[in-house]
């Protein structure tokens, strides 16, 4: 069944004044008596009407609603979402929340051609998450979650990438493994993806083990594609004894190929994400990860956007929040027989 918007029209004609009359009234005009004012807004309420955002922008230049940009609903994005909510509640403002599907993910500048749809008549500014380019290009208010790396004097919400990273590889160091894979995720243009391999790489150097590029992957979007990543991985004749996924979601997808391979995690293969989405919870085994408190971070940009609205500058313009080791089943120490072949080969060239 098909109901009609109410109109404006409709509001008229239910509380038997003029269109002019009920438009002094949404817009808190003077010069409309009390009692009319009263069964006006009664009216409202009773027909449920409520005025376009477009209208609403027209008249008053602004739409008090502020979105949020995603390449996609996903279990990163949907945590930052429940802080976004949090954040806008009691402010006056309403939140909308625009995913391009997935459509834009591997794409440059998705963002910037998605916010001109939106900007001006729609939403008064946005919460860009994982931009793929730099905020200052797109002009509109805007806060980056995740940002591009860069020069960007735009205000930014990230997690400490680095040190959750380091924090990953030294957890597996200290149960034993030397071979450890890595396995990232585009756009290496994305600040948390650099800081990710450079703390994967010093963790490695300071331990004293050389750099090796086979045991260095990029996984993609979709969970096919970090399949495929991680099934090359594993093949490999030297394989990976532990495999540190830059995200949750690829870590996941890691240990659902680890055993269609055989491998049982984490007896025979250690695997260690990075987010602490809620799905590292139920996985078989139970998935060891690095937290980054991210419906903090969704709280924290949205926070930052209504200051930037209210036209004040964010104190910071960069928040940096903490990330932690959260220890589960899915990482253990190496199989007998990598570990004794690993300490001889941190001391020097593995004989075959």
């Amino acid at each position: 069944m098909t109901t009609n918007r109410v109109t404006i029209r409709d509001v008229a004609a239910r509380a038997g004044v003029s269109v002019a009359t009920v438009s002094k009234v949404l817009n808190e005009r003077h010069g409309v008596a009390a009692g009319t004012l009263e069964r006006v807004r009664a009216v409202i309420e009773e027909l449920g009407y409520e005025s376009s955002l477009v209208a609403r922008s027209l008249r008053n230049h602004r739409t008090h609603v502020v979105g949020v940009l995603v390449w996609a609903i996903e279990p990163y994005s949907a945590e930052l979402l429940k802080g976004c909510a949090r954040a806008i509640k009691g402010t006056g403002y309403e939140l909308v929340v625009y995913s391009t599907g997935g459509e834009g993910g591997g794409h440059m500048g998705w963002e910037r051609r998605y916010l001109s749809r939106l900007s001006g008549t729609l939403i008064d500014g946005a919460v860009l998450v994982t931009p793929t380019v730099s905020t200052e290009e797109i002009g509109s208010p805007v806060v980056a979650v995740d940002p591009h790396v860069g020069a960007d004097t735009a205000p930014t919400v990230e997690a400490d990438n680095l040190h959750g990273a380091r924090l990953a590889v030294e957890h597996l160091l200290a149960l034993g493994h030397r071979r450890i894979g890595f396995l990232g995720r585009p756009p290496r243009d994305l600040e948390s993806g650099r800081q990710r391999e450079r703390g994967y790489r010093e963790a490695l150097r300071d331990a004293g083990i050389p750099h090796d590029p086979a045991l260095v992957r990029a996984a993609g979007y979709e969970e096919s594609e970090s399949a495929d990543a991680a099934r090359h991985l594993l093949q490999l004749p030297d394989r990976p004894t532990a495999v540190f996924a830059a995200n949750d979601v690829t870590a996941i997808a890691t240990i659902d190929v680890a055993t269609t391979l055989g491998l049982h995690v984490p007896d025979d293969l250690s695997v260690i994400g990075f987010d602490n989405v809620p799905e590292s919870t139920a996985t078989h085994p139970a998935l060891t990860t690095i937290e980054q408190p991210l419906q903090l971070m969704g709280q924290r940009a949205v926070e930052m956007l209504l200051t930037l609205l209210e036209g004040h500058t964010p104190d910071p313009l960069r928040t940096r929040l903490p990330t932690r080791l959260v220890p589960r089943a899915s990482t253990a120490p190496p199989p007998p027989s990598h570990s004794t072949a690993d300490a001889e080969g941190a001391a020097g060239p593995r004989s075959r």
